[in-house]
C-alpha cells in the first residue's frame, strides 16, 4: 500500500464472502446514523458486480424507513430500461424489510440529462449530506461515478474546488448519456468504499496507486489521491 494514499485494501478469495463482509460493515455503520441522528444516507453504484452485495445488505437487521438511498451515477434511461441503475437498486436492493426505504432517483422525465439537470440537483440538495457511506464502482478504464476518460465535464467533475453537485456527462466510452455527482458531493461521505472484482481490476487498480503510466490519469486516480475521505477498497477474484 502506497504511503502517500489513504487507501486500505480488503482482499477476500471468494465474491460471496466479499458481499457479505461489506454489507455487515455497511450495515454497522448506517444503524449507527440511525442511532445517532435518526435516519442514514446511502449513496449506491449500478453495474454488475455490486448485485450480491445488494442482496446481501438488503438481508441485514436495519430500520430501513430511517434509509434514504441514492445513486452515484445513472444512465439516461427510464427504471424500466434493463440499463437502469435505479432498476438494478429496486430489484436487488429495495426488496423485503428493506423496502422501506426512501429511493431518491437521479433520472427524472425530460428528454435529455442537460434538460433535467436543475431537478435533480435540487433532489440531491435536499438530502442532509454528508451521506453515511458511498459505495463507487470502476470500471476497466478506469472510470468511477460517470467520470469517463474523455468526458465532456470530467475535469469539472473531478475538481476538488467544484461547486456543481451534480453533472451531466457524455463521453466515448459511455454508451447513453449520464448524470453523475461530482467528486467533491461524492467525499461529502463519513465512508467510502471502492467495490471491485477480476483479477483485470485488482492490476489497474494497482497500477492507478502507484501512478504508472497512464494508470495516473485515469480519473479513478482522482478518488484514491484525494485526502478529504479515507477510501476502503473491497476486491474478490
Amino acid at each position: 500500500m502506497s504511503s502517500e494514499l489513504n487507501v486500505t485494501t480488503h482482499s477476500f478469495t471468494d465474491c460471496h464472502a466479499q458481499a457479505v463482509a461489506l454489507a455487515e460493515r455497511i450495515a454497522i455503520q448506517l444503524r449507527s446514523a440511525v442511532a445517532e441522528r435518526g435516519k442514514a444516507l446511502l449513496a449506491v453504484s449500478g453495474g454488475s458486480t455490486p448485485k450480491d452485495f445488494f442482496t446481501q445488505l438488503s438481508r441485514q437487521p436495519l430500520d430501513w424507513a430511517k434509509v434514504e438511498v441514492t445513486l452515484v451515477d445513472e444512465r439516461w434511461v427510464p427504471d424500466s430500461d434493463d440499463r437502469s441503475n435505479a432498476r438494478l437498486v429496486k430489484t436487488t436492493l429495495l426488496k423485503g424489510a428493506a423496502g422501506a426505504a426512501t429511493f431518491v432517483p437521479l433520472y427524472n422525465d425530460a428528454p435529455t440529462p442537460e434538460a433535467g439537470l436543475v431537478a435533480t440537483d435540487a433532489r440531491i440538495d435536499a438530502l442532509s449530506l454528508p451521506f453515511d457511506v458511498v459505495v463507487l464502482g470502476m470500471g476497466d478504464d478506469g472510470h468511477t461515478a460517470s467520470f469517463f476518460p474523455g468526458g465532456d465535464h470530467l475535469a469539472e467533475a473531478l475538481d476538488l474546488d467544484g461547486r456543481a453537485r451534480v453533472l451531466t456527462m457524455r463521453a466515448p466510452g459511455a454508451g447513453e448519456s449520464r448524470i453523475t455527482l461530482s467528486l467533491p458531493t461524492l467525499l461529502e461521505t463519513r465512508a467510502l468504499y471502492l467495490l471491485i472484482t477480476g483479477a483485470k481490476k485488482r492490476d489497474l487498480l494497482a497500477d492507478v496507486r502507484l501512478g504508472l503510466g497512464e494508470a495516473k490519469n485515469y480519473p479513478v486516480h482522482a478518488v484514491l489521491a484525494q485526502q478529504r475521505v479515507p477510501v476502503a477498497v473491497y476486491w474478490c477474484p
